[in-house]
C-alpha cells in the first residue's frame, strides 16, 4: 500500500487539476453562448442565399436549355452560366478541413479526422488526387501524419473570427477552381447541434450542388416566379461569391461553436471524474491512516506486555 504522504500529494495534485478543469468549463461556457447566438443567427441569412442562387440558377438554367434546344442543329457548345459553377470530370478536389488549435475537447477533433480520412479513401477508390487546406493545428497535425498534401494552412482563423477571415479562406478555394488545379472543393467541418451533440460534415462548395426537386416540382407544379432587378446574370455574379463566403463563414462558425461545446462537455467529465477519484483516494487514505494507528497501538501494547 502506497504511503501515507503519496496518497496526500495525490489527492492535492487531482484537486489542483480539479480547479483546472472546473474553470476551463466556466470559459468555455461562457464563450459558447456568444457563439451559438452567432451561429443561429447566420443560419436563416446563409439558407436564404442559397436558396436564391439556387432560384437564379435554375432560371438561367432554363434559358440556357431553350436556347441551346433552339439552336441545336448549329452545334454550339454548352457554356456554364457563371465560372465557378462550371462542371468537369473530377481529377483533383481540395479538402478545406476546418478543426480546433487546442486540444482537451473531447472528440471533436478525432471525429473529424476520422471523416476526413473516409473521404479521403473514397476519393483516393475514385482516381482522385486530394489536397488539403486546414484550418486549425489539430487537423494540420493529423494530415501530415497520414501523407498528405497540405496546399494551405490558415494559421489563428478563430482569433476573433470574422467574415473577412471567411473570406481570405473563400478567395483561395475560388482561386484555385478558376485556376483548374482543383475541379471540386469540399468543406469538412462539424455542424453544432447542441452542447451535447456535433456532427462532423461535408459541404460540396463548389461547383455548387445541384438543388433537389421539391414535391411540387416532381408533380409537375412550376416554381415561383420572380422578376429580378438587375438581370439574373447581373445577380448571379455577386450571388456566387457571396455565397462561397456565406458558405464558409457559416461552417467556421459551426466549427467553433461545436469546439466550445465539446470542450465544456469533456471539462464537466473530467471534473466530474476528478471528484470521484479525490473521494477513492480519500477512502484510501482513510484506511491506511487507520491501519497506521492500529499497528502503532499494537507495537505499544507489545512493548508494555514484554516489560512485565
Amino acid at each position: 500500500m502506497p504511503s501515507l504522504k503519496t496518497i496526500r500529494k495525490r489527492i492535492g495534485s487531482v484537486k489542483s487539476t480539479q480547479k483546472i478543469t472546473r474553470a476551463m468549463k466556466m470559459v468555455a461556457g461562457a464563450r459558447l453562448n456568444r457563439a451559438q447566438q452567432r451561429i443561429t443567427a447566420l443560419r436563416p441569412y446563409a439558407q436564404k442565399t442559397q436558396e436564391i442562387l439556387e432560384g437564379v440558377t435554375a432560371a438561367l438554367a432554363a434559358g440556357t436549355e431553350d436556347a441551346s434546344g433552339a439552336d441545336a442543329g448549329s452545334g454550339a457548345i454548352e457554356k456554364p452560366i457563371h465560372k465557378l459553377l462550371a462542371r468537369r470530370p473530377v481529377k483533383k478536389a481540395l479538402f478545406i478541413v476546418l478543426s480546433s488549435d487546442r486540444g482537451l475537447c473531447g472528440g471533436y477533433n478525432a471525429n473529424l479526422v476520422k471523416l476526413t480520412s473516409r473521404e479521403w479513401e473514397a476519393r483516393k477508390g475514385e482516381g482522385v488526387a486530394v489536397s488539403f487546406a486546414t484550418v486549425g493545428k489539430k487537423a494540420r497535425e493529423a494530415i501530415v501524419r497520414k501523407g498528405g498534401t497540405i496546399a494551405k494552412d490558415f494559421a489563428k482563423v478563430y482569433d476573433g473570427l470574422d467574415l473577412a477571415k471567411a473570406r481570405t479562406v473563400a478567395e483561395f478555394a475560388t482561386e484555385q477552381f478558376l485556376k483548374a488545379d482543383v475541379d471540386a472543393v469540399y468543406v469538412l467541418y462539424t455542424e453544432f447541434k447542441s452542447a451535447m451533440t456535433q456532427k462532423p460534415s461535408v459541404l460540396q462548395l463548389l461547383p455548387l450542388a445541384k438543388p433537389a426537386a421539391k414535391a411540387d416540382e416532381k408533380d409537375g407544379a412550376s416554381m415561383t416566379q420572380y422578376d429580378y432587378e438587375p438581370s439574373e446574370k447581373t445577380l448571379l455574379s455577386r450571388l456566387v461569391p457571396m455565397y462561397v463566403e456565406i458558405s464558409i463563414f457559416r461552417a467556421l462558425l459551426d466549427s467553433q461553436a461545436s469546439e466550445l461545446g465539446a470542450r465544456m462537455t469533456a471539462m464537466d467529465a473530467a471534473t466530474r471524474n476528478a471528484k470521484d477519484m479525490i473521494g477513492r483516494l480519500t477512502l484510501v487514505y482513510n484506511r491506511a491512516r487507520q491501519a497506521a494507528i492500529t499497528k502503532e497501538l499494537m507495537e505499544i501494547i507489545g512493548g508494555a506486555e514484554a516489560l512485565k
